[in-house]
């Protein structure tokens, strides 16, 4: 079985910052494309950034130049470095990832982590 796990979500004022991570863990054999997605209350979950296994990125036009995606393909891990947090980047953050992993059979699914909380008070 394969599990993400995601930290560092809380409260923070606006203008602050805060650092998310998202651990893969199982029999895994590789990850290709990891991503955070976001869900504000009353709205759909929309993507905020993804990252290639070559480290090639891509953010939503609403974080650019605020946010930064990075991963560590040793420790199976995705960042997500958010400074200059607005109201509007409340929300439950979710980690998204494409996993190839071994249980016999060799298998290759897309995996949701459980998500965290960000909080920006203004």
């Amino acid at each position: 079985q394969v599990q993400l796990v995601e930290f560092g979500g809380g409260l923070v004022q606006a203008g602050g910052s805060l650092r998310l991570s998202c651990a893969a863990s199982g029999n895994i054999l590789s990850i290709n494309t990891m991503a955070w997605y976001r869900q504000a209350p009353g709205k759909q979950r929309e993507l905020v950034a993804e990252i290639s296994r070559g480290s090639i990125t891509n953010y939503a036009d609403s974080v650019k130049g605020r946010f930064t995606i990075s991963r560590d393909n040793a420790k199976n891990t995705v960042y997500l470095q958010m400074n200059g947090l607005k109201s509007e980047d409340t929300g439950v953050y979710y980690c998204n990832a494409d996993i190839q992993w071994r249980s016999g059979t060799v298998y290759q699914l897309n995996y949701w982590g459980q998500g965290t909380q960000v909080t920006v008070s203004s």
